[in-house]
């Protein structure tokens, strides 16, 4: 017996019944992206069909199916919240599965902080829905009104009469109510609420601190290989020849197998070269060794960091596309009393998690595969496998395990594909595994970026012109040949949006063609659009001798809600309206003060000290940094202390809202302190840590964290604390030292 709650992305009827069914289960269907909800009972005795993501057994266990994969941001755990709390089930008596990949639950990639702003909303109406199913089941055997029952702790209780059943023994009834309509559902109110809104810990901690947790990389098979590549170097490039016979003579090594050579636009697909597959992995890399493959470079043979960064200048100054227009900046700047202009630069960036990609293969004989992998989104992997090997999508089984970091790289699933292609090869299951090394010298980078940003301001010292024009090469590129400039999808992370009452303001790009798999990292574009704007406020209160925050409050103006396309902007608002997540300046003034007040902004931390302060609004989050750093005359930095404030909407599980700043701050700072990817002759430079250096706890602060507690639908998590720990960090540092830094990374620039 069981009752079953399904959200899928089919159009259904808007109620039905199952006939003949009994008491062997029901479901209730709804699309994952609607505006009502509706409502279908399918299904047959014995069986239930399609996917669920809400069961409820005859002995009253819970079952909840969770289609988005974990990563430490706690979607494991925030999904299953919101279901448990509005049906108001015991959490120790809720199971919890890991959904495979399937177009029937929907958007299942775990990306852009949607999990829960998405979902929160029909899990809510799932819960509610069981719930007031099971109370109309109780009232019925009881003879009673429905509206004299309700739910409390895995029972549904008679407070009248004294009359309570566990949701267990009314699973049989519950089977043959009609679906309600959503206009019938009614929902806890805050006081309410059991789970949401309270710190909860993640279902897989223990599974992480005792080692037990299954991570990508620990997947095992029996009979299963190990298969390392070596790829071009360069992107677009092809391998020419390689010893086999030298690779096979290395202990261990089974064969040697030529993965299909790319054809750009890069997408999704292998970069090529050849694999190597052994008995184990080390076998595998000495045997990967001893191909001494070569190489025909192709296209991006002369790209070189250090030139492109001349042409991005160039293309900072030559013509320019216009994207929002506002008043006119020419004639602000022409009859400014004082123009500023900062020029800004952020290097290439790679996500380099702790655990790099891997994936397992098994093909089945009837021609289907599974996956094993810690891909962000297990349809990918499904349409990715298939496309390259011939089959349908559903015919790839795509099993998710916990990913060990990824930051976006693990949305992009090459390496599954690369294990299918090898594992179909050897006739036996293949695990794929890439090394650091691999990882960041084979990676979708973060985007290259020039800015220029130019400030007019009148005799008051009134900003009446803001220009911000940008240069980077575009996501877009990765998946369409001649994409050579940024595009409005990336102009709003931070440009389009920019909340200034100023009367002129233009948008503008340059051209900037890629030369490397160009892909998001946490936050995007944001990352260098939020570092120039939040310096550049910064640089405008010191040249009017006023207090940053002032500044910021003063650009920013009253209290509304904006809309960039009244200024011409093509805005996409992360993917949400601006009716259900609107530009609210209110908000992002509020955790502007909240992070002042928790810093003390304004005090004066000593010699050698000082203290930042940016904020920024991404992922329809808002969150303010303050950084406090100490730079010694030697010119060595420090950072103590961080605050963070978050307005995120409704906090669905605040312990993980908390971690998610923490780990934004430390993430940001390592950006801001050390990351840079440099290509020379079209090689990727760094291999490893010691090239890329991420914070280490000697550099993490101190960090303290607000949410914000406010009346507002979720809104972003995992990526929206970053964008303001740069121009943070790059203001504290001028308020220390007088020094003002516009590129990135910081590095040794304050070495004396």
């Amino acid at each position: 017996m069981t009752l079953m709650t399904k959200l899928t992305a089919v159009e259904a009827s808007r109620r039905g019944v199952l006939k003949g069914l009994g008491a062997a289960g029901f479901l209730l269907s709804a699309p994952i992206v609607s505006k009502g909800f509706r409502a279908e009972a399918t299904g047959r005795a014995g069986q239930l069909e399609n996917s669920v993501y809400l069961a409820i057994d005859g002995d009253g266990t819970v079952h909840i199916t969770i289609h988005r994969v974990e990563m430490g941001q706690g979607s494991r755990t925030g999904l299953p919240m919101i279901i448990a709390d509005e049906l108001d089930a015991d959490w120790s008596r809720c199971a919890f599965h890991q959904a495979l990949g399937d177009a029937k639950y929907g958007d299942q990639n775990t990306d852009g902080s949607t999990s829960i702003r998405k979902f929160y909303d029909i899990f809510r109406e799932a819960g509610a829905t069981a719930r007031l199913m099971l109370e109309r089941a109780a009232a019925a055997k009881w003879g009673v009104d429905p509206a004299s029952v309700k739910a409390d702790n895995h029972r549904i209780v008679h407070p009248a009469s004294g009359r309570a059943a566990d949701f267990g023994e009314l699973v049989a009834l519950a089977v043959d109510q009609p679906v309600p309509e959503k206009d019938a559902l009614t929902f806890k109110s805050k006081d309410q609420w059991r789970y949401v809104g309270k710190p909860v810990p993640i279902l897989d901690m223990k599974g992480i601190i005792t080692g037990t947790a299954v991570f990508g990389q620990d997947i095992r098979r029996d009979g299963m290989l190990y298969a390392v590549a070596v790829r071009p170097p360069v992107v677009g490039g092809r391998i020419t020849g390689y010893d086999a016979d030298a690779a096979k003579a290395v202990n261990g090594v089974v064969d040697v197998v030529e993965l299909p050579a790319l054809s750009l636009p890069a997408a999704f697909k292998p970069l090529g070269g050849v694999a190597v597959l052994a008995t184990n992995t080390w076998a595998a890399m000495k045997g990967r060794d001893a191909l001494a493959a070569t190489f025909e470079d192709g296209p991006n043979a002369a790209y070189d960091t250090a030139a492109y960064e001349k042409q991005l200048w160039a293309s900072i100054d030559g013509d320019g596309k216009s994207h929002l227009n506002r008043g006119n900046v020419d004639e602000a700047e022409a009859g400014a009393d004082t123009v500023l202009t900062g020029d800004y630069f952020v290097p290439h960036l790679v996500h380099a998690p702790m655990e790099p990609p891997a994936a397992t293969a098994d093909w089945a004989d009837d021609g289907t595969v599974d996956i094993w992998t810690h891909a962000q989104d297990p349809q990918t992997v499904q349409q990715t496998v298939a496309a390259l090997t011939g089959i349908e999508p559903g015919q790839v089984r795509a099993h998710s395990a916990l990913l060990g970091g990824a930051f976006g790289r693990k949305s992009k699933p090459d390496f599954a594909a690369e294990a299918a292609i090898l594992a179909k090869a050897a006739g036996r299951p293949v695990k794929m595994v890439w090394t650091r090394e691999d990882d960041i010298r084979h990676g979708f980078y973060h985007t290259i970026a020039a800015q220029r940003v130019t400030v007019a301001m009148d005799t008051d010292k009134r900003v009446t012109g803001w220009r911000h024009k940008a240069a980077y090469p575009s996501i877009g590129a990765t998946f369409q040949n001649g994409a050579d400039a940024p595009g409005d999808f990336e102009l709003s992370l931070g440009l389009l949006d920019m909340p200034f009452d100023v009367p002129s303001v233009r948008v503008e790009t340059g051209k900037a063609p890629a030369h490397v798999r160009i892909g998001w990292l946490r936050s995007v574009a944001n990352i260098q659009q939020a570092f120039a704007v939040g310096s550049m406020v910064d640089e405008v209160a010191h040249a009017r001798g006023q207090s940053t925050v002032d500044t910021w409050l003063d650009l920013i103006g009253s209290d509304r809600r904006f809309d960039p396309s009244d200024d011409g902007g093509t805005y996409s608002n992360y993917g949400e309206t601006l009716e259900r997540h609107p530009l609210d300046t209110g908000r992002l003034k509020a955790v502007l003060k909240k992070v002042a007040d928790m810093s003390g902004f304004g005090r004066d931390p000593g010699p050698g000290r000082g203290i930042g302060i940016a904020v920024h609004r991404s992922f329809v989050s808002y969150v303010a940094c303050a950084l406090e750093v100490a730079v010694d005359e030697g010119g060595l930095l420090r950072v103590p202390r961080a605050w963070m404030a978050i307005d995120c909407g409704l906090a669905v599980n605040p312990d993980r809202v908390k971690a998610q700043m923490e780990g934004a701050v430390i993430f940001g700072l390592s950006i801001a302190r050390h990351g840079q990817i440099t290509a020379e002759k079209g090689r990727i430079v760094q291999g490893n840590y010691d090239g890329y250096p991420v914070c280490r706890i000697d550099e993490t602060p101190v960090t303290e964290v607000a949410i914000m507690d406010v009346d507002a639908v979720p809104g972003g998590v995992g990526e929206p604390g970053v964008p303001p720990v740069a121009p943070a960090l790059a203001n504290a540092i001028f308020a220390a030292t007088g020094k003002r830094l516009r590129r990135l990374p910081i590095a040794d620039q304050l070495i004396a």
